[in-house]
């Protein structure tokens, strides 16, 4: 079991020397051997992390199960140990507490632990299945922009201010979410913004934090291999909404067909945003070029330079979430419009020769389709569309025909090759690919193994106006072979194909 910890350093302030009373207040527990009142110098679900002092929450992860590690935790000195069991043969001379949830243990003990950061902001947290992190990177940049303190918790990067940490995961654990968030109050932020995953959601590293605001985008097919079953994917991204106050909001995209499921159960304020449907919030698009959209959002004529349907529908969702929290729209648009997008969503390169690259992060069918849909939109038709494309290893292989589908049938050429495979052999990913393509379009479609020469070969077939989509990757600066991190960079690679192709 594993925890990054970014090096953050000790938040200034009192953490350490708790009672594990006072970082136990809100837990239900079952029972207690043990003395409650010992000091507690850290908390630790990692058992090689653990020192003389610390308090170790034995969590059941999908890797591997935290309570096989309590005795490792206790020879490195554990003053307290928290369990859904109490082992047979246990050490008299450690406090044990036995509770119903582990993992939802564990986070409100690090909210309290960091004296509950998430209640001192205006956490506002996104859910669904694309748009997280355009939206909660444009909502930082435009209250930054209105004059605000702020900090960010992405899929792309974590910030805090201006302090910038190297995000690992959509959603951090619990430790750090709380780390982070503290560093945050003594920073004088006054908002977060942060994603929040359906894996952290069912692992409960939400637990323990108060959100003034959630935002719902949409949900489509993803994460089967973790979740199951859709419903369960439905269920988990419910629950976020769920567990929100009277006090908090509710942003919703009620042209989805479950955004009003998300919020059935909430006691929060709910509204309403579309582009097709009756809501509080509505945006029309005007126009869109390469270079940008024209919008009619909540009656006001706006101007962006993101581009695609997509964008339109995550810009109304930073809007209406900017307006639940007082802000004048007067001041919001136009700070909106001048907001570029969040690094390796639709990012936009061009060569001297004409040709036009596309990065993206599109790693869904759905994300596919509405990145897909912008271009062919936008372009004049007498352009080649071509599309470099995989799917990732050791996740939801049942996506994989369906992304190579939507990719042939809305580009002219279309390069099936590597993305991150992780621990399975890339051929057996593509292949996988393939047997979604049908026979009619297996005349544009080629398979290349290798990413870089996927890409070469694609700027190689590319001519004068036309358009390259490198999809499946977008920020990441990686490529994750048999659990090694290659440095690989999309847009880096292009650049310098560019640069050849004069």
């Amino acid at each position: 079991m594993s925890s990054f910890i970014p090096p953050l350093g000790e938040p200034k302030g009192v953490f350490n020397m708790k009672t594990l009373k006072d970082i136990l207040t809100g837990i239900h527990h079952t029972k207690v051997v043990g003395d409650m009142a010992l000091s507690i110098t850290d908390i630790q679900f990692d058992s090689r992390k653990v020192k003389p002092g610390s308090v170790f929450v034995a969590v059941s992860g999908t890797q591997s199960d935290g309570h096989s590690f309590i005795p490792n935790a206790i020879e490195s000195g554990a003053a307290s140990v928290v369990c859904e069991k109490i082992p047979d043969t246990h050490n008299p001379n450690v406090c044990w507490i036995v509770v119903p949830d582990s993992a939802e243990a564990l986070g409100i003990m690090a909210a309290n632990y960091f004296d509950n950061p998430s209640r001192k902001l205006k956490l506002i947290g996104i859910t669904g299945t694309n748009g997280k992190t355009t939206t909660v990177t444009l909502l930082y940049r435009l209250f930054r922009a209105l004059g605000y303190k702020c900090g960010l918790i992405s899929t792309v990067v974590y910030y805090i201010e201006d302090k910038t940490y190297d995000s690992t995961h959509t959603t951090p654990d619990q430790l750090v979410l709380n780390k982070l968030m503290a560093e945050m109050v003594t920073a004088g932020c006054e908002y977060c913004f942060m994603e929040v995953s359906s894996h952290a959601l069912s692992q409960k590293r939400t637990a323990g934090l108060q959100f003034a605001g959630a935002i719902f985008s949409n949900i489509t097919h993803d994460h089967l291999d973790y979740h199951a079953t859709f419903d369960n994917y439905i269920k988990a991204k419910k629950s976020f909404f769920d567990q929100l106050d009277g006090d908090a909001f509710a942003v919703i995209n009620v042209d989805d067909k479950n955004g009003r499921v998300m919020v059935q159960n909430t006691t929060a304020v709910v509204k309403t945003y579309a582009m097709r449907s009756a809501a509080d919030f509505k945006v029309k698009v005007i126009e869109s070029h390469f270079e940008g959209m024209h919008l009619k959002l909540d009656g006001q004529d706006f101007w962006t330079p993101l581009i695609g349907e997509f964008n339109a529908y995550n810009l109304l969702a930073i809007y209406s979430a900017a307006i639940m929290l007082q802000q004048d729209k007067n001041e919001v648009l136009p700070l909106l419009s001048s907001l570029s997008n969040a690094p390796g969503r639709f990012e936009t390169v061009r060569s001297k020769s004409g040709i036009t690259g596309i990065i993206d992060y599109a790693h869904t069918p759905d994300a596919l389709v509405n990145v897909l849909k912008a271009i062919n939109q936008i372009r004049k038709g007498n352009e080649q569309l071509i599309t470099v494309v995989g799917a990732g290893g050791n996740r939801d292989k049942t996506k994989r025909p369906v992304m190579a589908r939507v990719c042939v049938e809305n580009s002219d050429k279309v390069i099936i090759t590597s993305d991150n495979p992780r621990f399975e052999e890339p051929e057996d990913i593509i292949r996988d690919m393939v047997a979604g393509v049908e026979e009619k379009y297996k005349a544009k479609t080629l398979t290349i193994t290798n990413r870089l020469e996927a890409i070469k070969t694609a700027v190689m077939l590319a001519k004068s106006g036309d358009i390259i989509l490198i999809a499946g990757k977008g920020h990441e600066t990686y490529q994750d072979v048999k659990g090694v991190k290659h440095h690989f960079d999309d847009k880096e690679e292009l650049l310098k194909l560019f640069e050849m192709k004069r």
